[in-house]
């Protein structure tokens, strides 16, 4: 058992040593304090780069690029892979209420491949420059009107950069007869925003529609709650997702990124502020009452201050039993001059006043128990009582806390239909970003379901697999970070090793009994010899009475096959009994032949 514990303990050492070296290995990676070129020659930075060469993992296998084809009926469809920006309109327009630097929108846009694409061949819309505003739309083939059939917006969107502040949100222009697409703007109509926004660390799913008020025939934003999930890694994984949003005509909704719902709900219930206003509304007209009592409590009226109750007695006094502790230096000050400060040769006391050495600690008071003017500790003063105050008791005047009656609102309807909202005849990106090279890819609107599945599949589904087949596996991944941190190997192998030793060594070992040769070729004690020689006299009498049994059965059954004349059975009895005769007659021949046996002669 000691040789047992003391393998753990080494293996259990290795596993300790192994986590300090990876410890130390992240602190001079951190610290960065070694300059491994310094050290190293021509000679061996010529065969780490070659060595580097042979031991890096083979290319990736690549998945060919088709543009997708929609599968059905659409309203708009985009994938940029004609390589051209045709059928997209810039913006020329001017931002109000800023200044005309920035005003603008004179950001720029181009059509490219992905920075680290794995799909040659496959390009999208890229916003290429940062800090600038960026407004660019297009036509939809033709207009979608609110009716009896769903809206499904779908795209993908790429932060190569990451993302600091900005949105990658498209717009649903609306139609109506002043929409000018060369003049597109911030304040240009639009009837839904959807898509990521992040500024700092808040990170949004925008699902943003324009409700027009049936009374006022004012136009209003309505906001969907925020979503539940986590949406951090969608901008920050650089990788490329999906965002879809799918809306149907029983006010119904559904926002997916990567083709999983993380947002879902109704138009009646979901936004904020709701569609629907209040049927019952506060009177603005309606005031307190002089009279009103809100207080459920007040200082008792009858209640008198003691006379022994001392309002300026102090919270803190001085503690009298205190003693000034031995070797206190009351004539040492805490703080002294720096005996080695210097002057600063530009100083100059006309203008900087007179020269003072700065301040120090007293390296006299270093061994004592303080220096300068002892003072006697504060102690709470235990006859403060503070400025006294009448007890609080129940209110019976109490009225409750007032609130101004309700009145029907003026301002009421009830569009049970929100769905049915302003025709769209375009799509648009009007943004700002603080980070470049967001990549915008596979635009789709329709009203079929399966369509944009399709569309997905054709275009985020094959980038993808793409991604899926570039990754190396988890061994290749083990093996890469060992490469780096050799450390690693010594984890794996305890991980592996430790388990499956533990398992032999635990439950297919047991305990060896010693051969009585070893007994007699150490001094160790034996076994008691009497206490073994009864258990083989015992266990010989028992033998011997089983063999007695099982011939007194033999000679039985012999006996009953007699009697029934089996002829059979009485050839093999008497061949046996031969047999028993044969043998007894060699045995007394052999004994007789024995020299101990034999008769002496008679000379």
């Amino acid at each position: 058992m000691e040789l047992k514990w003391l393998l753990c303990v080494t293996l259990l050492a290795l596993g300790i040593l192994a986590v300090q070296a990876h410890d130390m290995d992240e602190d001079n990676d951190a610290d960065d304090v070694v300059d491994i070129e310094d050290d190293l020659d021509d000679g061996i930075e010529e065969v780490e780069e070659s060595k580097s060469e042979t031991s890096s993992p083979p290319p990736a296998p690549k998945v060919a690029y088709k543009a997708p084809v929609p599968t059905g009926a659409v309203y708009f469809a985009e994938s940029f892979d004609k390589g051209t920006l045709d059928g997209w309109i810039l913006s020329r327009a001017k931002k109000d209420d800023t200044d005309d630097e920035i005003a603008k929108y004179d950001g720029k846009w181009e059509v490219q491949e992905m920075k680290e694409t794995k799909l040659p061949g496959d390009k999208g819309l890229v916003m290429v420059t940062r800090a600038k505003h960026h407004a660019i739309s297009s036509k939809l083939h033709k207009p979608f009107v609110f009716d009896t059939k769903p809206l499904i917006i779908q795209y993908e969107v790429n932060f190569q950069n990451g993302i600091e502040c900005g949105g990658a949100y498209v717009k649903l222009l609306s139609k109506t007869p002043e929409l000018n697409l060369d003049q597109f703007h911030d304040k240009t109509p639009y009837t839904i925003m959807f898509g990521p926004d992040k500024c700092g660390e808040d990170y949004k799913l925008h699902f943003i529609f324009r409700h027009k008020n049936p009374k006022t025939g004012k136009y209003e934003e309505k906001h969907a709650k925020r979503p539940d999930a986590d949406l951090k890694t969608y901008f920050t994984d650089k990788k490329t997702h999906l965002y879809t949003l799918v809306l149907n005509p029983d006010n119904s909704f559904e926002i997916l990124v990567d083709q999983t719902v993380v947002n879902s709900g109704n138009l009646l219930n979901d936004m904020s502020p709701p569609v629907n206003p209040p049927r019952e509304i506060e009177d603005p007209n309606d005031q307190k009452p002089e009279d009103w009592d809100e207080r459920p409590k007040i200082p008792d009226p009858d209640a008198v201050k003691p006379d022994d109750w001392d309002e300026d007695a102090p919270a803190k006094i001085a503690d009298e039993n205190a003693v000034k502790p031995e070797g206190w230096l009351d004539d040492e000050p805490e703080y002294v001059a720096d005996p080695d400060a210097e002057k600063p040769e530009d100083w100059d006391e006309d203008m900087d006043g007179e020269w003072e050495a700065p301040q120090i600690a007293n390296p006299k008071c270093e061994t004592a128990p303080g220096c300068g003017t002892w003072q006697r500790p504060m102690i709470d003063n235990p006859n403060y009582k503070g400025k006294w105050k009448p007890p609080m008791i129940d209110n019976v005047n109490y009225q409750g806390i007032w609130k101004p009656r309700k009145i029907p609102n003026p301002d009421f309807f009830e569009d049970l239909e929100p769905f049915k909202m302003t025709p769209v005849s375009a799509v648009g990106l009007e943004l700002w970003s603080m980070t470049s090279d967001i990549f915008f890819d596979n635009f789709i609107i329709c009203s079929d379901r399966a369509v944009a599945d399709d569309w997905a599949s054709d275009g985020w589904g094959l980038k993808k697999a793409a991604d899926g087949a570039a990754e190396p596996g988890v061994v290749g991944q083990m093996m890469a970070a060992a490469e780096e941190r050799p450390w690693l190997w010594v984890v794996y192998i305890l991980t592996v090793a430790l388990p499956v030793f533990l398992v032999i060594l635990f439950c297919c070992s047991g305990k060896k009994q010693p051969s009585p040769a070893e007994y007699k070729k150490t001094d160790a004690p034996q076994p008691d010899v009497v206490d073994d020689e009864k258990e083989e006299e015992k266990d010989k009498g028992e033998k011997e009475e089983e063999e007695e049994d099982a011939n007194e059965e033999k000679s039985e059954k012999q006996k009953n096959d007699a009697d029934l004349g089996s002829a059979s059975q009485e050839e093999e009895e008497e061949e046996e009994e031969e047999e028993d005769r044969k043998h007894a007659s060699e045995e007394e021949e052999t004994v007789n032949r024995s020299p101990r046996n034999r008769k002496p002669r008679k000379d």
